[in-house]
């Protein structure tokens, strides 16, 4: 019986492009499978608010300035930069200057975004193995949870996997016919991706230039100058937008946050380079230490233990098994099978060159994760979903394809029962549908023991059995993703707000391997001891520091952690789901209208990014976050806070505020709702919520020369 997975596109040895005749069912699959992927990533999108309002308030601040555009500013009076590179900014504050500044404006890139990404897939996998293996392949993309998650939220993570994704598209064209242009793309592509997310982009590197160095067909002399070629493209694409940032006047443009010297190296080398691999103490020299996600600060090697303990079974722990493991150990295996069965296959072997690609983007950058102790977050694993979906769709297509050999049964049966049987084991940590595990792996069982009884006789029996042996697949393929998809598709219909967003249904209690805190996955709807508090009132100041339904931390004894009511503007759930999905509107409403009544450079002034950003959210005004994401960048000095009051560029300055991170702030003074204005109190309060030397320092300037006052509840000081 022949079936539709026994006609290749093409050959796998042969380097000649696939024949143009496309089967008459493929475009309605491939139009049913991108419709589905847009309603999953679309439904429902508003529900998340402003999802990361830190990002959320630099799209605001784009669309209101072109230099904010043009920084990554947080502010649109351009104190200082969000700490990342701009790129994501720019898709997403050009949405908000085109369609205003509201959810579905800054959500909905990332999803177009992740059907972009789905259908490269796709295109990749089948331009080598297939319409079947395309489609595999993009629907296992699509329903990878992680990919749910961060394809309907706006962290740069979106752009970043579509940019590696179109990168391995088109080293495959290059591999084809040894073309030096589309190498030269991939380049320009990955350029862009540090644009976006800096060294994380250049995870896959090692794999794009082995592939083309091993499998291109043309002499080595010619692959190592193409791959020259591509280099310099890569360095020109990224390197231009650095020599700006460099060129472009320190004093007329906002600082660089992350970095302790105010330049764009520094942030890329460092706080999201090596800072982030080697943890907290790292340094460049000359300055503090920037270990990943610390800046400075001490909090590098807690923030690593979001991802959970490092080694390598952190990607299948409880941190971050639920978010991108569900085909990982079928990837893996395919890996290993294709390169046992292409051993000795010629130099220019399309599967082989396959595996290479995929296989490398996965070990580099899933060792990466495994064993970085700086700052790292399960959704950081949304950068391994499109090599693992397509090694999954190449190596089942190659051994249906060599199931005539009892190896290539065993094997594909394997991949289908430990698919189906991890998928097991991560729906057995968890208290959700305890009944899909069973159906799961009963499946997947049966499916597995059926292609192994297919073999190839001419007899009547074996004819049936391979007619099983193709309904078995189909059944195995729902049964090993069954989980994945039910945990992919909870995803889509939570909210999610803050800083480390999680997947899966809200509620969900979690046991087995940890990883994280105590088991727990940040977002999961607990509060573990050791993680950093929430400012009362202040969103995705702490992903996984909240309960679901947005309330403020369990257990902290801050000062004023009881005060829920003296809220910042901005109030939103934080944490990895988020309850209400207001993601950043303000529920100090007397503030935000204070606010938004300013009309200076800057409406107000407050300790750490998060709440600036909600407070920008709420007012639609710039605000100056001191201290940037975490409190402790050097931006802006004492002196610099002074000029710009004396030029009357800022109204207030707002006591308390929330960092990022990992970074801790503290809550507003307990006094301060009750109308006290004594300055001594008043300083000790604004100075326990600064995160850095100069944000104390400017705290007791205004404590020192300034009254207190309040509105809504909050401390504030009227600087004009």
């Amino acid at each position: 019986m022949t079936t539709l997975m026994d006609r290749p596109a093409t050959a796998p040895q042969a380097m000649a492009p696939p024949p143009r005749r496309t089967p008459g069912w493929e475009p309605i699959a491939l139009a049913a499978l991108l419709l589905g992927t847009a309603a999953l990533y679309l439904w429902n999108l508003s529900a998340s608010g402003w999802g990361n309002s830190f990002y959320a308030a630099a799209a605001q601040a784009g669309a209101q300035s072109w230099k904010a555009w043009l920084f990554g500013s947080l502010d649109a009076g351009n104190a200082i930069t969000v700490d990342k590179p701009p790129a994501a900014l720019w898709v997403m504050g050009l949405s908000a200057r085109l369609f205003g500044v509201n959810s579905w404006a800054i959500l909905a890139p990332q999803a177009m975004m992740g059907v972009a990404s789905v259908y490269l897939v796709h295109a990749s996998v089948k331009r080598w193995f297939g319409p079947v293996a395309g489609l595999l392949g993009g629907l296992g993309l699509a329903l990878t949870p992680v990919a749910v998650l961060m394809f309907r939220y706006d962290n740069p993570d979106a752009l970043l996997v579509l940019l590696m994704t179109a990168g391995a598209y088109t080293t495959i064209r290059a591999v084809e016919k040894a073309s030096c242009k589309w190498l030269a793309l991939t380049g320009v592509l990955l350029g862009f991706g540090f644009l976006t997310k800096m060294m994380q982009a250049f995870l896959v590197l090692p794999a794009f230039a082995l592939v083309y160095l091993v499998a291109a067909p043309t002499g080595v002399g010619k692959r190592v100058r193409d791959l020259l070629i591509a280099g310099v493209a890569l360095v020109v694409s990224a390197g231009w937008y650095v020599a700006l940032v460099s060129l472009w006047p320190a004093s007329s443009r906002p600082f660089i946050a992350g970095s302790t010297n105010n330049t764009l190296w520094e942030l890329a080398v460092g706080y999201n380079g090596l800072g982030r691999i080697l943890g907290q103490g790292f340094s460049l020299g000359g300055g503090s230490s920037v270990g990943g996600g610390a800046g400075g600060g001490g909090a590098g090697s807690q923030n690593a233990s979001f991802g959970g303990a490092s080694g390598i079974g952190r990607l299948f722990g409880s941190a971050m098994g639920l978010e991108i493991s569900w085909l990982l150990p079928g990837a893996l295996l395919a890996l290993v099978a294709i390169l046992g069965l292409t051993w000795r296959a010629p130099r220019t072997d399309r599967t082989r060159a396959a595996a290479v690609l995929w296989g490398g983007w996965v070990l580099v950058t899933g060792v990466t994760f495994s064993y970085m102790s700086g700052t790292i977050h399960p959704y950081y694993t949304v950068a391994l979903a499109p090599a693992i979906a397509a090694l999954v769709a190449v190596g089942a297509r190659m051994l249906w394809l060599r199931r005539t050999a009892l190896v290539a049964r065993i094997t594909l049966a394997t991949m289908m029962l430990g698919t189906a049987g991890w998928g097991w084991v991560l729906l057995g940590r968890t208290d959700w549908l305890p009944a899909l595990r069973w159906v799961a792996l009963t499946g997947g069982a049966v499916a597995a023991v059926a292609i192994v009884l297919a073999g190839r006789s001419s007899s009547g029996l074996g004819l049936r059995l391979r007619r099983v042996a193709v309904i078995a697949v189909l059944a195995g393929v729902l049964s090993a993703g069954a989980g994945s998809a039910a945990w992919a598709t909870a995803t889509a219909g939570e909210a999610h707000t803050g800083s480390i967003p999680s997947s899966g249904p809200a509620g969900v209690t979690q046991s087995g391997m940890t990883g994280g805190f105590g088991g727990q996955r940040p977002g999961s709807g607990t509060s573990p001891a050791n993680a950093p508090t929430n400012v009362p009132g202040t969103s995705s100041a702490q992903g996984g520091a909240s309960t679901n339904s947005g309330s403020t931390t369990s257990g902290s004894s801050q000062a004023g952690s009881s005060q829920a009511g003296s809220s910042q503007a901005g109030s939103s759930p934080s944490g990895g789901r988020g309850g209400g999905g207001t993601g950043g509107q303000g529920s100090n409403s007397e503030l935000a209208a204070a606010l938004k009544a300013t009309s200076t450079t800057w409406s107000a002034a407050v300790s750490g990014a998060t709440s600036a950003a909600d407070l920008e959210l709420a007012s639609g005004t710039a605000v100056i976050a001191l201290g940037g994401w975490n409190g402790s960048d050097p931006s802006p000095t004492l002196e610099q806070f002074q000029a710009y009051v004396a030029a009357g560029k800022i109204t207030y300055y707002i006591s308390g505020g929330a960092m990022g991170g990992g970074a801790q702030g503290s809550a507003t003074q307990s006094g301060a709702s009750s109308g006290t204005s004594q300055s001594s109190s008043s300083q000790s309060s604004s100075s326990q919520s600064a995160g850095s030397t100069e944000a104390s320092q400017i705290a007791a300037w205004v404590a020192a020369n300034y009254t207190a006052t309040t509105i809504g509840g909050t401390t504030v000081y009227q600087l004009d």
